[in-house]
């Protein structure tokens, strides 16, 4: 009997630890695809992180896929990290330090591999967010998501 009402006065200690239905819905959001042209890249903020949403080339595609993964830092496949290889989703926080890397815009240093440019220490990331050359220890983070019909994704 001790064990069952030590169990009911803990359990609203416990549930309060929980996160709460506002923070949870912060969590998981929906992103339009139907403005970004192929060939260029769009920055949303997702849980306060920006997110580099890339409408791929087949060029790009073609690139990432031949890459050879035993010249990779932190070996993934171009297929592990899309669901739709024309669209490569990551977060766009850099591995080493967190700084932002460059490549959004059209007009940014893009790095050795036309992917992503971290100014502040030098990595340098392929059109599929890999590491390739600098101190930065993985890939830009692919987050969880899907997508809802052909032109809208959810994160989270």
């Amino acid at each position: 009997m001790a064990a069952v009402g030590s169990a009911f006065a803990i359990w609203p200690f416990i549930d309060s630890m929980n996160p709460s239905a506002d923070v949870l819905a912060l969590g998981v959001k929906e992103f339009d695809l139907s403005n970004i042209k192929e060939g260029s890249s769009k920055t949303v903020k997702w849980r306060g992180r920006p997110v580099f949403i890339k409408h791929r080339t087949k060029k790009e595609i073609n690139d990432a896929r031949r890459t050879d993964l035993s010249k990779l830092k932190d070996p993934e496949k171009d297929e592990d990290r899309v669901v739709k290889p024309e669209w490569l989703i990551v977060v766009g926080v850099c591995s080493h330090l967190g700084c932002i890397p460059l490549g959004q815009k059209s007009s940014d240093a893009k790095g050795d591999f036309d992917g992503w440019f971290c100014p502040c220490h030098g990595s340098h990331y392929d059109s599929s967010g890999r590491v390739r050359k600098g101190p930065a220890p993985k890939n830009l983070l692919v987050p969880k998501y899907k997508f809802i019909n052909e032109k809208k994704i959810k994160i989270g």
